[in-house]
């Protein structure tokens, strides 16, 4: 899967500079991408994060802030819909 499919810079009015969505990613590599995502952004940039499954849902957050990221938020896609569904996850770069 090409980075490109992933990664796109999504419209300025969204409050995000960047969008990754790793609903089809498994642990560990759920981080991972997440992570190669920060290391490329500037200080105070937004990540918003499309994640979906139990364990990403809650090691990819963690793993953000123990590297020194802010979580912004973390709510469903859908809401009202159950952890089955995919979730948002908005990041701000430290």
């Amino acid at each position: 899967m090409q980075e490109d499919q992933t990664m796109k810079t999504r419209e300025k009015e969204k409050n995000e500079d960047v969008f990754l969505d790793i609903t089809n990613e498994m642990c560990p590599m759920t981080f991972v991408r997440t992570k190669l995502l920060l290391e490329k952004m500037s200080p105070g940039e937004i990540a918003l994060i499309r994640l979906r499954g139990e364990e990403p849902l809650k090691n990819v957050p963690r793993s953000v802030t123990d590297h020194g990221h802010t979580v912004l938020s973390l709510e469903p896609e859908k809401p009202g819909h159950d952890a089955l569904g995919a979730y948002l996850l908005r990041i701000k770069r430290t």
